[in-house]
């Protein structure tokens, strides 16, 4: 019988490059996420990327999994999403 994994073990095994020089995950407008009452964003993201600290939201870009649900999730189209430069972003292992 195959042993289940949850999802904190498969994002250990996963290696990201960090691009240090260029954010592929920004928020467009700061105001905005500071006068959204429910801030989806700290719920639906797998990895945990967005936290809500000294009253603004973090976006540790560092981490992103690049699945592309920030992209939809946020109902005010808030947060600017693009991938990677070339070299940098996530890997997964798989098996």
């Amino acid at each position: 019988m195959k042993k289940s994994v949850n999802i904190d073990e498969k994002i250990g095994a996963t290696k990201f490059f960090v691009d240090e020089e260029y954010a592929h995950l920004k928020i467009k407008s700061p105001e905005v996420c500071h006068n959204c009452l429910s801030k989806p964003c700290l719920n639906f993201c797998p990895a945990g990327v967005y936290r809500f600290s000294d009253n603004k939201l973090v976006v540790s870009y560092q981490a992103c999994l690049e699945c592309g649900s920030c992209r939809v999730g946020c109902p005010f189209m808030n947060i600017h999403w693009d991938y990677p430069r070339g070299g940098f972003g996530v890997s997964y292992k798989f098996g």
